[in-house]
């Protein structure tokens, strides 16, 4: 055997390198590093949250837990091979429903049009319910990760993922629903996938994975960029995040969205859901926990956190602020995040085939019990008269028929207040030198209500259609306001819009036109000559408040016919049962200064 001498440099050099390798692999078996700790201080993960990277974080109880959960150690060695790709990509599914683009940045949508709506653009487009300026504005898109890490988050959401379908891979494909594809992308430490499955209806399945060096990476799937129909009337005070459970709905207002002196710090919604996520007047994006087996309920899985997106807008020259939130949902167990998404329209009868029914996103507020009824009445006379406009007017007939007892009685009313009105002017007389403030006002009121009473009449009697017709008034908004079939309804000529505002204000006008003449046609009970000058006026500012406050003209429509109805109603009682002159006696006269004229 040659010594170390004779060898040759090569050989030196080999044994040599052997040696080496034998070392280090020794160091590395006998001397492990310590494995990296998971990061539990929430207030360092968020401090470095910038808004253009869409990097959040998250607060309360239940985000320390999904803070703690998610790994933030040091660089280490790759546990999975890099996937990535070197270029921008979308892919495009499509159905008779929908319209969804999806991009391999980040694994986001870029769009998601309703192909059966359209928005209030001149022309009409095609809806799409994301808002794409909002979106570029704010660096985050629909579908995007929500982390505890900000560089975690940041590297998921502008990854470039590779695209596949049943292992095929895509490229700027067109696809018909149903459809499942998958995007997935690795830097060689942190890997993401997320799994789209579409179906012909407006839900669509999402799961999405992301494991750093192996481990499960707590995470969530938010909603950015605002939602909805951005030119719809009433479109800036109408998007709300939400949540849900059994079907009891809770909107949370935007102002009060984010950490306190933070806004646009995701704050943590207390509680677990079954329904979670963002809406506007007539759609939703809503977050739904997997479905359960045939007659199981489906489980509050769901946690929330919600924040507010702000930026400065142009509108007509000027700079506005604009405030929209945004929302992300998850599971509450870490691990890969599996859920139902609807995407779609707050139409009832879809809304309650959802698990769970999502009907409760449709709020008829206070006046449910009445709105309700009257929006199925309307649908159920839809049926047989195709035109929204014309239904309202039938409906608004039915309803005055069905009140017209209470105007009889109302008419009587008015009579024997006519009767009485000369005493009740005496008595008012004598007591018109003291002041409202004045004790002795009291002793003018008990005198009033004694003859009231002697008479048996009731002093709101000739008020009553009014009284009960105001409720209805306020349950037909609300109705016309929120339900998707008034949506875009036309009724004729300039009309296209039911749920809209009169664009040329003709109704307010004409409806104004028609109070006004009822009110001269109704004798009037009120002898004091101010309030008779407000009666006057009570059209004009009613009118006047529809033009500077505008609502929608389906409620218009209503009141302007009904108020034809009355005008009708009050002709037919002046003519076969007219107010006579009350009876004044000569004293009375002379008291009054002969004005009332004797029978």
């Amino acid at each position: 055997m040659k010594d170390w001498s004779e060898m040759s440099d090569q050989t030196r050099a080999i044994i040599a390198a052997a040696l080496a390798l034998v070392v280090i692999l020794g160091w590395g078996l006998f001397y492990k590093p310590p494995p990296p700790s998971p990061s539990t201080q929430l207030t360092e993960a968020t401090q470095g949250t910038t808004q253009s990277a869409g990097a959040v974080g998250a607060v309360g109880s239940n985000a320390q837990q999904f803070v703690a959960a998610a790994p933030s150690g040091g660089a280490g060695a790759a546990t999975v091979a890099a996937v990535s790709t070197s270029a921008e990509q979308t892919v495009t599914i499509e159905s008779d429903l929908y319209r969804v683009m999806l991009s391999n940045r980040g694994a986001v949508a870029r769009s998601w049009q309703l192909t059966k709506y359209t928005d209030e653009h001149d022309p009409p487009r095609t809806l799409d319910l994301i808002q794409s300026d909002a979106s570029q504005a704010a660096g985050g898109w629909p579908f995007s990760l929500q982390m505890s890490d900000p560089q975690i988050e940041a590297a998921a959401n502008q990854g470039l993922y590779v695209v596949t379908q049943s292992g095929a891979a895509l490229s700027g494909a067109t696809l018909t629903a149903p459809a499942e594809l998958e995007f997935r992308w690795s830097d060689g430490q942190l890997e993401v996938s997320k799994r789209w499955k579409f179906d012909r209806s407006y839900t669509v399945e999402l799961e999405t994975t992301v494991r750093r060096n192996g481990q499960p990476v707590a995470h969530r799937v938010a909603w950015r960029g605002g939602f909805g129909d951005v030119t719809a009337f009433r479109a800036a005070i109408q998007t709300l995040a939400f949540a849900g459970t059994a079907g009891n709905i809770n909107t949370l207002a935007i102002k009060k969205l984010g950490v306190s002196g933070q806004p646009t710090v995701p704050a943590e919604q207390p509680g677990a859901f079954d329904a979670a996520g963002i809406e506007d007047l007539y759609f939703t994006a809503a977050f739904l926990p997997p479905a359960p087996p045939p007659g199981q309920p489906v489980p509050a899985d769901l946690t929330l956190a919600a924040w507010q997106l702000i930026r400065n807008v142009q509108v007509d020259g000027k700079t506005q602020q604009e405030i929209l939130p945004e929302v992300a949902a998850g599971l509450t167990t870490v691990g890969p995040q599996a859920f139902r998404v609807f995407v779609g329209p707050k139409d009832l009868d879809t809304l309650k085939a959802v698990r769970p029914p999502l009907n409760g996103l449709v709020q008829f507020g206070w006046f449910g019990f009445i709105a309700e009824p009257l929006f199925y009445s309307l649908r159920w006379l839809h049926r047989y008269v195709p035109n929204y406009g014309w239904a309202i007017v039938i409906m608004t007939l039915a309803i005055n028929m069905v009140l017209y007892p209470l105007k009889v009685k109302s008419w009587r009313s008015m009579q024997k207040m006519q009767k009485v009105a000369p005493e009740i002017k005496q008595i008012q007389d004598r007591y018109k030198k003291y002041s409202m403030r004045d004790p002795r006002k009291q002793e003018m009121n008990k005198e009033v209500m004694a003859v009231y009473s002697r008479e048996g009449i009731n002093p709101m009697g000739s008020c009553l259609p009014t009284v009960i017709q105001m409720p209805i008034w306020f349950g037909l908004y609300r109705m016309l306001t929120v339900t998707m079939e008034l949506r875009h309804a036309p009724w004729i000529l300039w009309i296209h819009d039911l749920s809209g505002r009169d664009p040329y204000y003709i109704l307010p006008v004409l409806m104004a036109v028609l109070m006004y003449a009822v009110t001269k046609m109704t004798p009037q009970t009120i002898s004091d000559p101010s309030q008779q000058r407000m009666m006057a006026l009570m059209p004009v500012m009613f009118g006047g408040m529809f033009i500077i406050f505008p609502v929608s003209s389906g409620l218009v429509l209503y009141i302007l016919t009904s108020n034809f109805v009355a005008m009708v109603q009050q002709w037919h009682l002046n003519r076969t049962s007219p107010l006579k002159p009350p009876k004044v006696k000569k004293r009375q006269r002379a008291e009054l200064g002969g004005t009332v004229p004797s029978a």
